[in-house]
């Protein structure tokens, strides 16, 4: 099997239970044949259109000679450096499939000025823009992040004397603005299927043009994605899909925390992309599966919340059955390839269970129409609450900050969780400069003693985001954002990158607040390399 799933304890118990009315409905082979109305009536129209990717392995063949192809003359022309512009499962399933490989790949799906300028520079006594092609990849052709970085990188190539056209490739949807207008210019397109959402999207030209280009063996991973396609269809109580799927969505009561936890596993990466893609198919319509990415030493393997299923990726599922301290956890194992289709057909099946449409966002637009509004109007930054030791404290009610320390801020905000709550750590900084800050997860799980997420922003509003509005009004949310002096003009647009991620904080962070009743919490570090140490003291 290209794919193993091995399962103990309570979990084994869910699964017998739920496994034989998953194979009576048929839903594993009615995915195959693209039956829309597996999700009922409402989804039915929406999700006839969306399950272009369990054909994605046949439709992607045709692509990776035309992508060796561009490579090979990319390469003549001594450009090596491949830099992504994307975001959601557009930099996700890419980012993975660079990594597992060992590929080079400079990944952009931020709005920090420091990091957009990074990406453009790289080493810049090397001359690594001059050898360096961006690959800009938008479904809907539309996105913020995208096209600003599309921008700045053409004004800095016409700086070298080189034309954008030689070095930008367009990944989109037909007939999206971005396909015309990217043709129009006389740039290098390629189309994706337009029946395949973002987060399904990593066996298509979204996964595939980047990481080919920077040199992974793309034809492999179609192969390791072929292999399992037959297992996933069939409506047997062997099908790995249906297996997974009762793990994560089954049981009464659902645990409906999931926590990923790699330990061993040669796949890098493999949980952020898990995590957007289960996160947002599921969390809509006040329910949904929270991922919650873990280390092997997280508080949370110690703690094990009652509502908290643990998957753990291995290379070797079958060993682990030994070991009684993984009892009740699922362990799985399989070439890249086989995790994506997998994953893909387990979460359309658990969005069936839980009876939401997985392949909607219906709460993502809602943070962004809110930062169009905050760099239409300007408007000057709400006054902090408080600022101590260099960090200024905003909140988003002002019993939060009745303690005028950040510790008691902290201790406040979790006071506000329920027995069934999660916290949201929301980075919204130049992670190159501050990659520490991912760290602040474990002290805070340990601290709040509920599980954690951790996001990067403005990237996991293209991901956990939709959870975070649209899913149990269960979280609480901890901001983070920086005060620099590095900025970076848009060209052609009326705003910078610094006052762009600063609108998109503070937009998320009024949607969540104004328009869910969410306590938020936001900590702006005036001097980031200093004060993090003390936000580190303060959440422990």
């Amino acid at each position: 099997m290209s794919f193993d799933i091995h399962l103990s304890g309570h979990v084994k118990s869910v699964v017998e239970a739920t496994l034989p009315g998953l194979v009576e409905s048929l839903v594993a082979s009615g995915i195959t044949a693209g039956d829309g109305s597996l999700w009922g009536p409402a989804a039915e129209d929406e999700a006839s259109n969306r399950l272009g990717w369990v054909e994605a392995v046949s439709v992607s063949r045709p692509l990776v000679a035309e992508i060796e192809a561009l490579r090979a003359e990319l390469r003549t022309k001594g450009v090596t450096r491949v830099v992504l512009a994307g975001m959601g499962g557009s930099s996700l399933a890419p980012e993975v499939i660079a990594q597992t490989a060992g590929v080079p790949l400079v990944i952009l799906d931020s709005t920090a000025p420091g990091q957009v300028l990074a990406a453009i520079d790289g080493d810049a006594e090397a001359g690594d823009l001059t050898r360096t092609v961006l690959v800009v990849a938008s479904k809907s052709g539309s996105t913020v992040e995208t096209d600003s970085a599309k921008r700045a990188f053409e004004a800095a190539f016409r700086d070298l004397g080189i034309d954008p056209r030689e070095r930008i490739v367009v990944v989109t949807d037909p007939d999206s603005p971005l396909d015309r207008a990217a043709r129009a210019d006389g740039y290098t397109v390629f189309n994706a299927d337009p029946t395949v959402g973002g987060r399904y999207s990593a066996l298509t030209a979204f996964g595939l043009v980047p990481t080919g280009l920077a040199g992974v063996d793309i034809r492999e991973l179609l192969d390791e994605a072929e292999a399992t396609l037959l297992e996933v269809a069939i409506d047997s109580p062997d099908n790995p899909a249906l297996v997974l799927a009762a793990a994560i969505a089954g049981g009464e009561p659902r645990r409906d925390k999931l926590g990923l936890v790699t330990d061993g596993t040669h796949i890098v990466g493999l949980p952020d992309w898990i995590e957007q893609l289960v996160a947002e198919s599921t969390g809509k319509q006040g329910t949904g599966i929270l991922p919650v990415v873990l280390l092997p030493v997280s508080p949370e393997l110690e703690t094990r919340p009652a509502d908290l299923q643990i998957v753990r990726l291995v290379d070797e599922a079958k060993q682990f059955h030994l070991f009684e301290q993984h009892e009740g956890e699922v362990l799985v194992s399989g070439s890249l390839g086989a995790q994506f289709v997998v994953w893909e057909y387990a979460t359309a099946i658990a969005g069936r269970m839980l009876g939401i449409n997985p392949f909607d966002q219906p709460d993502v637009e809602s943070a962004k129409v809110a930062a169009r509004g905050l760099l239409d109007a300007r408007p000057e930054p709400m006054a902090p609450a408080f600022t101590v030791e260099g960090v200024e404290v905003r909140v988003s009610d002002p019993e939060l900050a009745a303690s005028g320390t950040v510790a008691g801020v902290l201790d406040a905000l979790w006071a506000r969780l329920p027995e069934d709550g999660y916290v949201a750590i929301q980075a919204y900084v130049n992670r190159l400069e501050l990659p520490q800050l991912a760290g602040l997860r474990e002290l805070v799980a340990a601290d709040s003693g509920r599980p954690a997420t951790f996001g990067w922003g403005p990237r996991f509003l293209h991901s956990t985001g939709q959870f975070h509005k649209g899913g149990p009004a269960n979280g609480v949310f901890l901001q983070i954002l920086e005060q620099t002096d590095v900025d970076l003009e848009i060209p052609d647009r009326p705003f910078t990158f610094g006052q762009l991620i600063q609108a998109q904080a503070a937009g998320d962070a009024g949607v969540l607040a104004d328009g869910h009743g969410r306590p938020v919490v936001t900590l702006t570090l005036t001097d980031p390399q200093i004060e993090v140490l003390s936000l580190f003291e303060a959440a422990q």
